[in-house]
């Protein structure tokens, strides 16, 4: 008898569960009013998902409208019954947890092993994480700092927040995004992006069951021309969140100075994986295939670019050339599959360009193809591995965003951690070797906002995520990413009781 764990799902009827429309604003499910509609498709299959009305400037006043009227009730609860809500919330993902996995494959391409364990249950870990954290916004301890005054400081939420995520991880983007904020008495307008709208939508209607009130967490989906721009410009929103390309994030910056907004930006990545020649070159091997293929290579801290010193090059490329082409590519539902599709054929054609044009400079030593046959009608890539390229070569300095890997060579330590450091991502990089000191050095030398040793990609709740130099600032996760969505107010207290203070005499002299 076949192993029921072992068969393929059905397809999430996103169809049918969204037919009141895909923009979720007070706590109920409306059309867009722009006039246009979008259609998800299934990256694995080329087919419909979902048609829905694309969200116009009326739409976005309507949800920045319902946030703003949530804000001052949600701010005015204790932390105690936020934590308690975001629990609820927690165990709300968790029943649903078959759900979101598998609506997370089907608007993605993600294999299901992926999303089952690695996207839904990180996001009920965020929640759970997030949860606690609401408890513990910390301020500074009161003293006597002028010996006349008792001062302190307060943490306080920020307001309206509008918020921008990307279509690579919607649902734990999605999740990074709100918990934060509103964990913090903040209420949000989220923008999902509008080719993976369908978890981010199931994760506001989730807050309604857990009893989160209407207006706290608002979804809208639009293009970024019309929605996005007018969120992140709108007067009535106080903070704009952005998680996209670093093209985009410019464009972000540029509208929300316009209102003087909170800004944190969560930009692209190169990440590098430096191999010393003391390294496990096993463990740096499997580390580099998982590392640059996960989510198909459509990470912002995926390795991209692996130096490996010159006692271990040839090896290197050899073994991990041949580790790539036992990668099975298949079907996002298919429980054998490793690898998925890109997100879309406008994504996958982009990659090939990138790889044929390296032909030119580069030696292409797997993969390089879309694959034929029944995985021809998605948007399938093979893994690709890349040698011998320049420094300053294309593939080398510009995030492509799929399942491909450059690799260069590199004599002295110096040399390696200088490379590493030659582009202008610094989101998240990696350090291969046995030798605590040279580890140590990387760690300290290498310009990322997360350096991983002998491992490369994960991400855990309690530590803080963002990039350096063009890759963006300010942290999701972790209890930092509270100094992105709160405000801090000192406040100071006379204890003398004197109406007359000593400093008055500077104003009216000895009277």
């Amino acid at each position: 008898m076949p192993d029921p764990r072992n068969a393929t799902p059905e397809r999430f009827p996103a169809h049918d569960l969204f037919q009141a429309g895909a923009q979720y604003i007070g706590g109920r499910l409306t059309k867009g009013s722009s006039g246009r509609t979008h259609t998800v498709i299934d990256p694995a299959t080329g087919e419909d998902v979902l048609t829905y009305e694309l969200a116009g400037r009326d739409d976005v006043d309507a949800a920045v409208a319902a946030a703003r009227a949530a804000f001052p009730g949600w701010a005015a609860t204790t932390p105690g019954e936020r934590s308690n809500l975001l629990y609820r919330l927690a165990g709300v993902l968790n029943e649903r947890a078959g759900e979101f996995a598998r609506a997370e494959s089907l608007q993605c391409g993600k294999p299901l092993k992926l999303t089952r364990e690695f996207d839904v249950p990180g996001t009920i870990d965020n929640t759970r994480f997030f949860a606690g954290a609401a408890r513990h916004l910390q301020g500074q301890s009161a003293a006597e700092y002028s010996g006349d005054h008792t001062s302190y400081v307060r943490r306080e939420p920020i307001g309206v927040v509008g918020s921008i995520a990307p279509w690579n991880y919607p649902l734990q983007m999605a999740a990074w995004k709100i918990l934060p904020a509103i964990a913090a008495g903040n209420t949000i307008v989220l923008k999902p992006a509008q080719l993976t709208p369908v978890t981010s939508l199931m994760f506001a209607q989730a807050c309604t069951e857990a009893g989160i009130p209407d207006g706290v967490v608002n979804i809208i989906t639009g293009s970024g021309r019309e929605a996005g721009e007018h969120l992140v410009g709108h007067p009535d929103v106080a903070m704009t969140s952005f998680t996209g390309s670093t093209s985009v994030g410019k464009r972000v910056a540029e509208t929300a100075i316009t209102t003087v907004k909170r800004l944190h930006l969560e930009l692209g990545g190169k990440a590098p994986f430096v191999v010393f020649d003391d390294a496990d070159l096993d463990a740096a091997v499997n580390g580099a295939v998982a590392g640059s293929l996960i989510n198909t290579g459509q990470d912002c801290t995926a390795a991209t670019r692996a130096y490996v010193q010159r006692p271990l090059y040839e090896a290197f490329v050899e073994r991990t050339a041949a580790l790539m082409e036992t990668v099975r590519l298949g079907d996002s539902y298919a429980p054998d599959t490793d690898l998925g599709p890109l997100v879309s054929l406008t994504q996958r054609d982009s990659v090939a360009a990138f790889v044929d044009r390296a032909r030119g400079y580069a030696r292409v030593v797997t993969g390089g193809e879309a694959p034929g046959g029944e995985l021809a009608k998605g948007a399938y890539y093979r893994p690709t591995l890349v040698a011998d390229a320049a420094q300053d070569s294309e593939i080398v300095q510009s995030e492509l965003f799929g399942p491909v890997l450059v690799v260069l060579p590199f004599d002295t330590d110096d040399e390696g951690i200088r490379l590493a450091n030659d582009t202008p991502y610094g989101l998240a990089a990696s350090a291969w070797s046995t030798s605590v000191y040279r580890a140590n050095r990387a760690t300290r030398e290498i310009e990322a906002g997360c350096v991983w040793v002998n491992d490369h990609i994960p991400i855990i709740s309690e530590m803080p995520h963002g990039g350096y130099k063009a890759s963006g600032y300010g942290k999701d996760m972790s209890v930092y990413s509270f100094e992105e969505y709160t405000q801090v107010k000192h406040v100071m207290f006379d204890n003398t009781a004197d109406a007359r203070k000593g400093w008055h005499r500077t104003v009216f002299g000895e009277q």
